[in-house]
């Protein structure tokens, strides 16, 4: 099945509003603030902790604990330990389940990268997804993958190994070339100690890769993004390319917000990174302390997945 997706336009769809509050409503009774322009869902300012989203220097009870994180994430994926992993993983022998079976696991999982939210996911899966088919309500695809885009954390449950968390959530970068400086917390050096910056062929900006060579054939680090693509691909998903490079690629900060390793980029990457960059918004700025009325918006949810994906899917 072939599906055909018009390239992204500015944002569209007409907006609920409270005349009385300062609030619109989403279907799943999810509030978010009201902004001035009539063009669909603007970032805010602050997040929940009332600090700048993505502020990995900003004091706060998240601070030390994230900062640890990228620690051990930087010193410890590596091109071998990817290699494993993919091989480990890729097999798809842990259990048999749905797409909504997976979301409601997510009810365990707290991302202990995230400076901006500690909420269990299941809440930041529908705050993304409810954003997003209100200025998208055509583009279902789209809120599909908003839903399912953070289901592969649970590699962070013991079914599924109980990953540290270094090897599961955090922003993702190319292995096998040079780490770029926007990688988060880059500056405090920790790469240092990674054993791939001891090997000259990984050390260079292209290292391993050819200029235009695709990011499909480019070794990211290991994490929930890479598993859930891994799931999606080997169980037919019928959800389009864009659907796919959204999942694997979401959390690749250096290239969606710095602009890094684009020299690596083909000409169909560059077509889903548009998509990718209006995804991110959501994905980043929807998160939330206000929560989604699950029930509500279950019967829709289902029926996209039934739509884009089999009954029960290898994990």
């Amino acid at each position: 099945m072939t599906i055909l997706i018009e390239q992204p336009a500015d944002l569209v769809g007409e907006k609920e509003i409270i005349s009385d509050t300062n609030e619109l409503v989403l279907d799943g009774g999810f509030f978010m603030p009201k902004m001035e322009s009539e063009c669909g869902f603007e970032a805010p300012e602050i997040n929940s902790y009332g600090h700048s989203f993505r502020d990995y220097d900003a004091e706060s009870e998240r601070q030390k604990s994230v900062e640890e994180f990228y620690r051990l994430q930087h010193i410890s994926q590596t091109c071998e330990y990817v290699k494993r992993m993919r091989e480990e993983y890729g097999k798809l022998d842990k259990i048999k389940m749905s797409i909504w079976e997976c979301c409601e696991l997510l009810n365990n999982v707290v991302d202990d990268s995230d400076p901006d939210l500690d909420e269990p996911q299941i809440e930041h899966l529908l705050q993304t997804a409810e954003a997003i088919r209100k200025d998208y309500p055509n583009e279902d695809w789209l809120h599909l993958t908003g839903l399912i885009h953070d289901l592969g954390k649970i590699l962070l449950l013991p079914e599924f190994g109980e990953l540290p968390q270094w090897a599961v959530v955090g922003d993702t970068f190319p292995l096998g070339c040079a780490f770029d400086e926007s990688i988060v917390h880059h500056k405090l050096q920790y790469f240092e100690d990674n054993p791939d910056s001891k090997n000259p062929a990984y050390t260079t900006k292209n290292g391993i890769y050819q200029e235009g060579c695709g990011l499909e054939n480019v070794v990211m680090s290991w994490g929930h993004d890479d598993y859930m693509y891994l799931v999606a691909k080997a169980n037919r998903t019928t959800l389009p390319s864009a659907a796919l490079f959204i999942i694997r690629y979401h959390s690749f900060y250096p290239l969606h917000k710095a602009g890094a390793y684009t020299q690596l980029m083909n000409e169909e990457d560059v077509e889903n990174l548009k998509w990718l960059n209006i995804f991110n918004k959501y994905d980043l700025y929807s998160k939330s302390k206000v929560r989604v009325d699950v029930e509500k918006v279950k019967p829709y949810y289902l029926s996209l997945i039934e739509k884009y994906f089999p009954d029960k899917l290898r994990w």
